[in-house]
Parts: structure tokens; sequence; C-alpha cells
């Protein structure tokens, strides 16, 4: 783990930071790359670059997510309007546009957070190479 994600998750109260390590895990594990800060107060796995057919062209993390003072911020990269299914054995959440919002990972079940991870990693490369940075 590089030096600037642990100096993160030291600012992190102790239960948020132990939420975290078992999302860096799993991110890890089901991405296959290390984590990384991929934007203010975000960790993300993977990266990839983007081109739409309007000329708007960026880069983003595949999966990621936000370890915030209120909730876990998950930005699973998946259209999440065709996620329901997994949605519906999530638990306790909200949702935004392209992100979902957990109180608590305790919370939520494990494997569908895990299935959205997963879902938003096939949707990404199926569309655009994806790379460790």
């Amino acid at each position: 783990m590089n030096t600037d994600v642990v100096e993160f998750l030291g600012q992190l109260p102790p239960a948020r930071a132990e939420e975290a390590q078992q999302l860096i895990a799993m991110g890890e594990r089901i991405s296959g790359f290390p984590v990384r800060l991929a934007g203010p107060g975000i960790l993300g796995f993977g990266r990839y670059a983007y081109r739409y057919a309007s000329g708007h062209a960026g880069s983003a993390a595949v999966i990621a997510f936000a370890p915030r003072k209120a909730d876990l911020v998950l930005y699973p990269s998946c259209a999440l309007e065709e996620a329901a299914e997994v949605l519906a054995h999530l638990g306790r959440h909200r949702r935004g546009k392209g992100c979902v919002y957990l109180r608590r990972l305790e919370d939520a079940d494990p494997a569908a957070v895990e299935a959205l991870f997963r879902r938003g990693m096939a949707e990404i490369s199926a569309l655009w190479p994806v790379t460790p940075q």
C-alpha cells in the first residue's frame, strides 16, 4: 500500500478505517490492481481512459469508494439501473446517479457489494482498456 493511502487511512476514525481496509482487500482481489488515491478522499482500483462520441474525454478509477464521515460511498462504475437485482440484496442504502451510499459496511451484504464491483469491472473492461494507474 502506498504512503498516500496509508496517510489517508490514518486520518479516518478507527471504525471507518477498518471498513476502508475491508473494501481495499475486496477491491484489490476483484480488480487485480493495488489501491491508490483516485481523487480527494477517494480510493480506487485500476484506471481507464475514455472518449465519448461527443468528444468529451477523461480518465477515472474503474471501481472506487470514499470513506466519508456520514457514509461510505461506493463508485462501482456499472449501470445501477440495470443492477436492481444486486441492489435489492445490498441491504439499507441510498443511490446517487452513479454511486451507492452505505451508512456502515456491516449493514450491507458483502456478496452484493462484491457483485457491484465485479459488474463495474466487467462493464468498463468491455468498453475500454484498464491499467493499474
